[in-house]
């Protein structure tokens, strides 16, 4: 599979990812959640969703599969991301406020998603 399909398809999936990530992060924290607690679970709603859409169209082929194996690689690099993302939206949301940490969360995912498409790619859906 060609790396411009991939990165075409993991662009396209990431957004989706990004909108429902997004979407909760603000709407629970807008509701009174603190911004940590609204981050990780944007991720978790953004990661399962992923972990499957990527695994079946993104990087799906002849030498990946979805499996406890490939799951147990993306938890890896989930938790690692998550926890980067996490520290990011904290110091912004100090320093700056909520409306700004809104504002960050789209650059800082992004920066992100360089690693994680990375890691899918060479990684995380091999068998």
């Amino acid at each position: 599979m060609s790396l411009t399909r991939q990165g075409r398809n993991f662009l396209i999936v990431g957004g989706i990812q990004y909108v429902v990530d997004w979407g909760v992060m603000v709407g629970l924290s807008h509701l009174g959640m603190p911004v940590e607690a609204a981050n990780l679970a944007g991720r978790v709603s953004g990661a399962l969703l992923g972990f499957w859409l990527n695994g079946r169209f993104t990087f799906g082929d002849a030498e990946s599969t979805l499996g406890r194996r490939q799951f147990a690689r993306f938890l890896t690099m989930w938790i690692a991301t998550t926890v980067l993302s996490t520290a990011a939206i904290s110091a912004v949301n100090a320093h700056a406020g909520l409306q700004w940490t809104w504002l960050a969360k789209p650059v800082i995912e992004l920066a992100l998603a360089v690693l994680s498409f990375t890691a899918s790619r060479y990684w995380i859906y091999r068998r």
